[in-house]
């Protein structure tokens, strides 16, 4: 049942208590525990009804160019049954057609359930986030694992370090001084987030500002406390998330490319029934006659045996006119295009979404990990000179947690000055970080900023030349060693055996700063500390020059210390203080919990008073440096007319700081208008919003939560935008989900959000998407390509049957004859044509616009002329075979056939009433000899050897056409075939298959074709080879027009 939870984030724990009925001490009873279960059900995430299997293949029949398929094969079916019956002889060949169709479209069937079932996993993947079970309080006892679902609102749970939290839970009571739990996955904010019980006094306030709550599928990182349930199943923040998952994907909307085919194939259906009735009409006199009397028509005869003769031959025109073999070689090109993606370390996972790519106008990416590396490290630090008023600044390189990435600019400071070792000492010793290796890969354990605090003292060395020369040596052995995981970090090391550390005082939210009691080599304690510099120049009494010398804090100094802050704040660097402190009073020999002192360390609320009186040693900044390729990437984006938003958790001044960096913002721009916090932006009106996001340049959204993410997708896919939006939290599901493309991180990337998504970066890197786009398009062009070569194709087989028709001449090829055609001769070199090589200005093109025709008239104009040459020529060479002896000094009769007259082969309906017509026996192909007892026979049975030549120009043709397809305007000359050779592959495989039907005597019997002669191929290709001269004029002519219109618009 649907709750509106209470704000429990703003109201005290007692308030808390008593609003859910409960006592800390007690716990729910068992009978309130199934009253409330009644009410709020189960704490598990409600399970959406995934589409039924059935219901996912009938899906895939929902296509205009399938259903035309479906029609034809259905009717096909029909005519073989009715033939059969007429002539008694019901073989296989009869249903080849009809066969070869439905198989056709139930492969592409199973292709396309194959990748729908993939993408329900999405939701799937958030279960497995849920928490199995907790510690909970029933009755007044514990219960040590009580199923998390049986969990209801109430309910008092214990959580310790490592716990997955079950529910959203109100933090009550801490049972450690800090709490700290981990809930990237659903904020997008790498760094853990510190807990306690105050209420937050905020209505409505993001998931980060939450800090007494912690959330289902979030870990607890350290600490432990009691909290009660607030929230459960569907009501809590991931069960809202997954409603989003499930709402987004009920919006998904269909690619640019399926949208084109649709219209394509419904067009395609007006002139298919169109042409068949065309040809009906014009054949009307054949089967249906009358007299006339008086000027009326009477004794109407109709001849049902002719009519459906016709009718088989509307049928023919369909199957000519489909392309069945589109939707396959779409999906094999599509697939190519997805393995040459993952070389480049894009993993695509929904197929058409390759194509998508292409025409991406926006690209929103998140900043850390996608722009930058995803690694802290330090960039500069400085300390006092000589005196107060001098300061010294040092830079460093590198931008990984290896230590051997670069080094400190300039450094000459082997033999370290006392303050720079007070510097390293506290790098290496207050911190609890570590580093390991993971292949080539550098990751860090605990706190990033603090693991890039100990890759600066690596590259700050120790002051003891000895010790120094030894750590280099265990380095060089290192390299050899086999176990490579943990990188020995030994300057770290010799500091954290030199001052031993005693007590930590943990880093609280109040007093910002961290510090450990070390037992130094001269016995005496000393008390380092790390932490907002701000807060520690507050409690700093003196500051340590180069020397070593103390000096008491005075103004100018402050204001030289707070100048230089701000400097490097500004920089988006993220700026840490560090103070020591020696004079510890009653902790100055602290040694063990046995100490009088201890119980103070058992109390948070005396660490401010042990900070005071500080000696200010430095400040260290560190961030999250971009990746050296982005700024290329950017430029390219720039270039193909894409627009860059980036869309952030982190704070404003950083994330300006980063899109400055990386060239999204000119140097010294202002950004109003260009950035905003989530909620600045969510709170203008829509018309200003729309203004915003329409104008061009590129955009930075910090602070932003997961409803933001997605409300600005669904702006920007209102305005017309294809959107690519990466993510890697479970936060950004939801707009991953929404997208037109979904890109999530591989390596930082949740399990839910790769499911989500259309697309996983293997590297998290965005130049990868960059390449993806140049990819996408280069495939949209190779599709435009060999869609192009298959219609135009078609369209000659449309006019060779509808010329055949209106000649009244016997039909020159019979349906299966022309699915073969479309279906394995024609697949061959359109696949190739998917390997056309890319443009080399592809990303100097703005993006194609989504509604951009697949056909404009020039391009129509062209098939047709290209069509009617096919046409022409097929029907030609059939009508030569019967009525000329030779042709360009090729002999036709050496087969002893038969010479008709053309006007005879016109009216061979009317062959029976001819007298003494007679035919003389003739051979084929293998010294077969036809002879045949009736002589209108010639025109059906004896035609084999005419169909035979047409269906073999008709293949020739093919083949010169598709080279005609490498590009859609330069010339042969230019883009010679052997940049293809794929293509040049792809022609001699269907050859090969085309002469595979002509000599093999069973198929040639499936087929109705006979062996050709030398004379009679020399013949084909003659009659083919001039599809090339007429596409070459007509290509000549399209680069003229184009010319004299960028000359008029200039």
């Amino acid at each position: 049942m649907e709750e509106k939870p209470f704000s429990a984030w703003s109201w005290s724990v007692e308030q808390c208590l008593k609003e859910l009925n409960v006592k800390l001490d007690k716990g729910l009873s068992t009978y309130e525990v199934e009253k409330r279960r009644e009410r709020y059900g189960w704490n598990e995430l409600k399970k959406e009804k995934g589409k039924p299997l059935w219901r996912l293949v009938l899906e895939q029949f929902d296509d205009m160019l399938v259903k035309i398929l479906l029609v034809a094969a259905f009717i096909s079916f029909i005519l073989a049954y009715l033939h059969g019956n007429e002539s008694g002889d019901a073989g296989f060949e009869a249903y080849v057609e009809p066969f070869v169709i439905v198989l056709i479209l139930v492969l592409n069937a199973i292709v396309g359930v194959w990748q729908e079932t993939n993408a329900e996993k999405a939701l799937e993947a958030l279960k497995e986030m849920q928490c199995e079970s907790g510690k909970v309080l029933r009755d007044g006892y514990l219960v040590p694992d009580l199923p998390a679902r049986e969990l209801v609102p109430g309910d008092i749970v214990e959580l310790r370090v490592g716990d997955k939290v079950p529910a959203d839970m109100r933090v009550a009571t801490l049972k450690t001084s800090t709490l700290r739990a981990e809930q990237s996955s659903l904020t997008g904010e790498t760094m853990p987030v510190l807990k306690g019980t105050a209420p937050v006094f905020m209505e409505d306030c993001d998931l980060q500002a939450k800090e007494n709550m912690v959330f289902a599928g979030t870990t607890v990182v350290n600490g432990s406390c009691i909290c009660m349930v607030v929230s459960t199943g569907m009501n809590t923040e991931i069960g809202k998330i997954q409603k989003q998952i499930h709402e987004a994907s009920l919006e998904e909307s269909d690619t640019p490319l399926k949208k084109k085919l649709d219209e394509f194939g419904s067009r395609l259906t007006t002139a298919i029934g169109l042409v068949c009735l065309v040809v009906w009409v014009i054949n009307y006199k054949y089967f249906l006659t009358w007299d006339l009397v008086n000027g009326w028509p009477a004794n109407i005869r109709f001849s049902f045996e002719k009519c459906t003769y016709y009718f088989k031959i509307a049928v023919a025109l369909a199957v000519a006119a489909i392309p069945e073999g589109l939707p396959a070689v779409i999906t094999t090109c599509l697939a190519l295009g997805t393995r040459k993606m993952a070389q480049k370390n894009a993993i695509v996972r929904k197929l058409p979404s390759v194509e998508t790519l292409g025409c991406t106008t926006v690209i929103c990416s998140d900043k850390t990990g996608t722009l930058t590396t995803n690694q802290m490290s330090a960039m500069e630090f400085f300390t006092l000179g000589g005196k107060t008023t001098a300061s010294r600044i040092f830079h460093v390189e590198g931008t990984t947690y290896d230590p051997k990435d670069g080094g400190i600019v300039d450094w000459t400071c082997y033999n370290m000055d006392a303050n720079l070792q007070a510097m390293a000492e506290i790098c290496a010793v207050c911190n609890d970080a570590g580093i390991f290796a993971n292949g080539r890969l550098f990751r860090a354990t605990g706190l990033p900023t603090e693991a890039a605090l100990k890759v600066l003292v690596e590259k700050m060395g120790v002051p003891d030349a000895k010790a120094r020369n030894k750590i280099r040596d265990t380095q060089l052995v290192g390299n050899y060693l086999i176990d490579r995981s943990t990188v020995k970090l030994g300057c770290c090391e010799w500091w954290t055996k030199r001052s031993k550390r005693v007590a930590t005082l943990e880093f609280d939210r109040i007093r910002k700063s961290m510090s450990v009691i070390v037992r130094e080599p001269t016995g005496h304690n000393r008390l380092l500390v790390k932490g907002a510099v701000e807060v520690l120049l507050e409690r700093s009494s003196h500051v340590q020059l180069a020397d070593g010398s103390l000096v008491p804090i005075d103004e100018p100094c402050r204001q030289l210390l707070l100048t230089r802050l701000l400097e490097m704040s500004s920089k988006g660097l993220r700026c840490l203080g560090l103070a020591y402190k020696d004079d510890l009073g009653e902790f100055s020999d602290y040694c063990a919990d046995t100490h009088p002192a201890h119980k103070k360390l058992l109390d948070p609320a005396c660490y401010s008073s042990i900070e005071s009186d500080l000696v200010f040693v430095g400040v260290v900044g560190l961030r999250d440096p971009p990746r050296e390729e982005v700024h290329k990437a950017i430029d390219d984006c720039r270039g193909a007319g894409i627009k860059v938003m980036v869309i952030t958790g982190d704070n404003k001044s950083t994330a300006e700081a980063i899109c400055r960096e990386i060239r999204l913002f000119p140097e010294g721009d202002d950004l109003r208008g260009r950035s905003f916090t989530g909620k600045e932006f969510m709170a203008l009106s829509s018309s200003q919003q729309i203004e915003i996001l329409s104008k061009p340049g590129g955009k930075v959204f910090s602070r932003a939560e997961p409803r933001h993410k997605q409300e600005i997708v669904r702006m920007l896919k209102e305005m017309g935008e294809i959107v690519a939006m990466t993510g890697d939290g479970v936060n950004d599901a939801p707009a991953l989900k929404l997208a037109d493309i979904g890109i999530a991180m591989g390596i930082t990337g949740t399990e839910v959000a790769k499911e989500a998504s259309d697309m996983v970066l293997a590297d998290d890197n965005f130049n990868t998407i960059v390449l993806a786009v140049a990819e996408g398009r280069s495939i949209y062009n190779n599709m435009k390509a060999f869609i192009r070569y298959m219609i135009s194709s078609n369209v000659g087989e449309v006019i060779s049957i509808f010329l055949t028709a209106a000649l009244g001449i016997p039909e020159c090829m019979i349906p299966v004859q022309l699915l073969w055609v479309n279906l394995v001769t024609d697949g061959p070199p359109a696949t190739a044509l998917g390997f056309n090589p890319a443009d080399v200005d592809i990303m100097r093109k703005p993006p194609r616009k989504s509604d951009d025709a697949l056909i404009n008239s020039w391009v129509f104009f062209r098939y047709m002329v290209i069509g009617s040459y096919v046409g022409i020529a097929t029907v030609g060479i059939f009508v030569l075979w019967y009525t000329r002896a030779s042709f360009l000094g090729i002999n036709l009769v050496s087969d002893g056939h038969t010479l008709v007259e053309l006007s005879q082969l016109r009216n061979w309906g009317e062959c029976s009433s001819w007298s003494n017509f007679s035919v003389a026996p003739f051979t084929v192909g293998g010294g077969r000899v036809i002879s045949l007892s009736n002589p209108c026979d010639y025109f059906s049975v004896g035609k084999v050897k005419a169909m035979t030549l047409s269906l073999s120009v008709l293949v020739a043709i093919e083949m010169f056409n598709s080279l005609n397809a490498l590009s859609e305007d330069n010339s042969l000359v230019t883009m010679p075939p052997w940049r293809n050779p794929y293509l040049l592959a792809a022609m001699s495989v269907s050859l090969g298959l085309h002469c595979l039907i002509l000599y093999v005597p069973f198929l040639a019997d499936v087929f109705a074709v006979v062996p050709l002669s030398r004379n009679e191929w020399f013949l084909v290709i003659l009659v083919s080879a001039p599809v090339i001269l007429i596409d070459e004029v007509l290509k000549f002519v399209g680069r003229s027009r184009r010319r004299r219109s960028k000359e008029k618009t200039a």
